[in-house]
């Protein structure tokens, strides 16, 4: 069986290190906003290129305190996309705010900024572009239109740890960036796990304050906060993992390329890296039209697959519940033609060969018209 993701090799790689660094957090007896999390931030924050870094909970819970701290609240409106994980939409809810959504760029499947502008209102606030997969948002005129309607930006980084845009780490753009530390991330924990990044030292110390009750010192809230603190152990599994992310990346791009050149001659549509970005292919995600027959085959032949993903969240029963009605054509149509292969660092070239060649063995040229 070729596994979609198996985090099993990852630590048998490094198992050394991550027991030394389990161990030592267990015998120094601290648990909780310790000197682990103090370095892990340290080092994030010069790795991404920001300021400050603040480790949370969850990624879901750095974009919701990003808005939080950024005063998003009931009335505002924050734009976005609907080709992402649900999480992105609802940190927007769960504050308060309206989600607006934009459709993406075929190509990309990031956000089209060409078509941001004529959805910005009085009430936008904010805007949350996703660099999904691992490729960035065109982040420039991203920039510069929300400088010109003065609106926040919120990267939502959180499957795109090491990429660039134009040189710059994703999440150092705009003025927030979150990050997950979901286990099969980039640059996962062992358990959930986020950090957001700020050059704002304003915001930053607000974020702290959020993440811990809201408050600066013990037992004296300054406003309502929530408990989302990553833990000691989490960040020092993380500081192991961080020292071969590049690595880990520079792997995934390789086995990228291979997927690219086998699959050139084959009639579907395979992840694209634009000039201005360096993908890091958190996922490698092609397109078929007859997506569901193509997984099932490769499902026979021991392949796992996944989707990222089959409902767009504006056609989601939580959303079409609280009212949401729009129109996305791009994203209806790719959410039924997206297929995720499998992509990690100690793929083998062999498997992705194998994989590729079952794509193409017995199946009909119809299954490919695109």
């Amino acid at each position: 069986m070729i596994s979609i993701v198996d985090l099993r090799k990852e630590y048998a790689e490094i198992s050394r290190e991550i027991n030394r660094a389990i161990r030592q957090v267990v015998k120094s007896g601290w648990f909780i906003l310790g000197e682990e999390l103090e370095r892990f931030e340290d080092e994030f924050s010069n790795y991404i290129g920001t300021k400050y870094a603040i480790g949370v909970n969850s990624g879901s819970d750095a974009l919701l305190l990003a808005l939080q701290a950024l005063g998003i609240d009931k009335g505002d409106e924050v734009i976005t996309v609907s080709h992402t994980f649900i999480s992105t939409v609802d940190a927007i809810v769960r504050n308060g705010a309206k989600p607006v959504f934009v459709d993406i760029t075929p190509d990309t499947y990031c956000i089209d900024v060409t078509k941001i502008e004529e959805r910005i209102t009085k009430k936008t606030k904010a805007l949350l572009p996703v660099h999904l997969y691992g490729h960035p948002a065109d982040m420039q005129p991203i920039m510069e239109i929300a400088k010109k309607y003065k609106l926040s930006v919120i990267e939502d980084a959180c499957q795109a740890h090491g990429a660039e845009y134009k040189g710059s780490k994703v999440g150092s753009i705009g003025d927030i960036g979150c990050f997950s530390f979901y286990p099969v991330k980039n640059l996962g924990a062992y358990g959930d796990g986020g950090m957001i990044v700020t050059n704002n030292e304003g915001l930053a110390q607000k974020l702290r304050m959020l993440r811990n009750y809201g408050q600066a010192r013990k037992y004296y809230h300054d406003f309502i906060g929530i408990n989302s603190r990553l833990d000691e152990m989490q960040a020092a599994i993380l500081r192991v993992k961080l020292k071969h992310l590049d690595d880990w990346n520079n792997k995934r791009r390789e086995a990228a390329r291979l997927y690219d050149r086998l699959l050139k001659s084959a009639s579907v549509v395979i992840p694209i890296e634009k000039k201005y970005a360096k993908h890091v292919y958190h996922l490698y995600v092609i397109r078929c039209k007859e997506r569901d027959r193509l997984q099932q085959r490769l499902l026979a032949k021991g392949i796992q697959t996944q989707i990222h993903y089959p409902i767009p969240v504006h056609k989601q029963k939580a959303y079409t519940d609280l009212g949401i009605r729009t129109q996305l054509p791009i994203t209806e149509t790719i959410c039924n033609e997206i297929l995720s292969l499998p992509i990690y660092p100690e793929l083998k070239n062999a498997e992705v060969e194998y994989l590729t060649n079952t794509i193409r063995e017995g199946c009909p040229n119809e299954l490919w018209k695109m």
